[in-house]
């Protein structure tokens, strides 16, 4: 897994809720996903934007911010997590998914998977 943190000109970061029927749906998240066998995290990121968000950026556009580590109850999580401040379009949801923009101290009060909850302490530190 690999994860995302879009920040808009404005400070904010957009965060999307997972869809019914998946797994921990109902939670806010950052952007990202799985790696597929041989991918760098870059370009999983990549790939992933554009297919959640139909937004493009560069590896160039991608810098590595800190990681998330979490055991849950069948799998434990190591999960980087980059910032990316540019990118070609407008995120929209194409997986059903809803999106939302907030200030990273607004972020502290969505509920979360919990491998994401202390990146936010972190993101709010940052910007």
């Amino acid at each position: 897994m690999v994860a995302c943190a879009l920040v808009d000109g404005d400070g904010r970061v957009l965060v999307a809720r997972r869809p019914e029927g998946r797994r921990m749906a109902g939670l806010w998240e950052f952007p990202g996903g799985k790696l597929e066998p041989g991918e760098t995290p870059e370009a999983c990121l990549i790939r992933e934007l554009r297919e959640e968000l139909g937004i493009d950026t560069e590896e160039s556009c991608l810098a590595p911010f800190t990681f998330a580590s979490h055991a849950y109850a069948d799998f434990h999580l190591l999960m980087p997590l980059y910032v990316c401040r540019i990118w070609r379009g407008l995120p929209q949801a194409r997986e059903g998914q809803e999106l939302r923009w907030l200030r990273p101290k607004d972020l502290e009060r969505l509920p979360m998977p919990p491998a994401d909850r202390p990146l936010v302490a972190m993101l709010r530190d940052l910007l």
